[in-house]
């Protein structure tokens, strides 16, 4: 009888772990700062995500990193030392998140970076692997650009990034790509996010004579360049990177920016998208819950964070086979897990990861934009 008595209190103290079983998440955003209209979006998404897989709950640990790339460092420092978190999401800049990446891989915590640049993921190295990219890289964008260009005249480009990752990768990569489809580079300027003047970079952009312009920057700092441009005459055509896929460029930009071209998540022309497109429905709940939430819809940047979430909740049930969180073998499984996702819808496409491959988006994580009579409208 005493066995027995013990056998069952066993069974329901095991049970009580069990059900409170907790898998620490932290999530790392630029709230503050000179990229605060991306950063608040992905902060505002936190309460959003999954709070429970099976029998595991999810902590979500949120910090602000004032869009500083020495607190984006201390902040994973922190999460790892002293909350000692299975996974991090964030940081929400580029430069950020590339300056996390060693730490990370030395603790062996997964990385989700809701950033722009490809070169967290490319090329793949023994720290990177411990990355997962929720963005779009920017091959799959730059080759949309490219191909309307193509298609449409353009001879000569001239490019006007930021002075970071963001913008240094996306020189790279438009270069390969404008070679190969024809199109001659004939200016390439940087500036830096918080510059309040590009009048230099501009007037050597307009003494090029491009036939179009790609500007490559991250949120409100994709204005600027252009109304530059726009306020010195320049005629060509304009075009921008997923970075100025949010509802304030159209409002900084004005009538400015009217007849921009961008490719870019389907979140912007939701209503335009066909039923048959398989993020329409995700996409679809997560507006919806942010909006009933906030009471404005979310910029895509904010999706880059929910997926994510939507990512840890398929991998956490196949790590917890590996090990209990907490544990440097759950982190170890859940990076492996992660790596093995295949055709997982989120609100922005479909991932399928690979060990070469840690964006895992195809064509259908990206639709041709343009900005028509003020607000954003599937390219025809």
């Amino acid at each position: 009888m005493l066995l027995k008595k013990i056998t069952a209190a066993v069974a329901l103290a095991t049970l009580a772990t069990t059900a409170f079983a907790q898998v620490k998440v932290g999530v790392i955003t630029s709230a503050t700062g000179p990229i605060a209209l991306v950063g608040i979006p992905q902060k505002n998404t936190v309460p959003l995500m999954p709070k429970k897989v099976g029998d595991l709950t999810i902590e979500y640990i949120s910090l602000d990193d004032a869009s500083d790339s020495t607190a984006s460092v201390t902040a994973v420092k922190k999460l790892i030392s002293e909350n000692n978190v299975d996974a991090i999401i964030g940081p929400s800049g580029s430069p950020n998140a590339m300056g996390a990446i060693g730490f990370v891989a030395e603790a062996g915590v997964p990385l989700l970076a809701p950033v722009g640049t490809a070169a967290v993921v490319l090329p793949m190295t023994e720290q990177k692997k411990w990355v997962f990219k929720t963005t779009q890289n920017d091959d799959i964008i730059a080759k949309a650009l490219v191909e309307h260009m193509a298609k449409n005249g353009v001879k000569s480009l001239g490019l006007f990034g930021t002075g970071d990752p963001y913008g240094e990768n996306w020189s790279k990569v438009m270069t390969a790509l404008a070679e190969k489809n024809g199109i001659q580079i004939v200016a390439n300027e940087k500036f830096q996010r918080n510059d309040t003047s590009v009048t230099g970079q501009t007037l050597k952009i307009i003494g090029a004579k491009p036939d179009a312009v790609l500007i490559a920057a991250p949120g409100s700092s994709a204005v600027l360049p252009q109304t530059s441009l726009f306020d010195r005459g320049y005629k060509g055509k304009y075009y921008q990177t997923h970075g100025a896929a949010l509802d304030d460029f159209l409002k900084l930009g004005g009538k400015k920016v009217e007849g921009t071209i961008l490719a870019a998540s389907l979140m912007l022309v939701l209503d335009e998208i066909p039923d048959s497109n398989p993020a329409k429905k995700v996409a679809a709940e997560y507006m919806g819950a942010y909006e009933k939430m906030y009471g404005n819809k979310p910029a895509t940047f904010g999706a880059n964070v929910y997926d994510a979430g939507l990512l840890l909740q398929k991998a956490i049930p196949i790590a917890e086979k590996k090990g209990k969180p907490g544990t440097k073998e759950f982190r170890a499984a859940l990076r492996d897990a992660l790596e093995q996702t295949k055709e997982l819808v989120g609100a922005q496409g479909v991932y399928n990861m690979t060990p070469e491959d840690h964006s895992g988006f195809d064509e259908r994580g990206r639709e041709m934009i343009t900005v028509k009579n003020g607000t954003w409208a599937l390219l025809k």
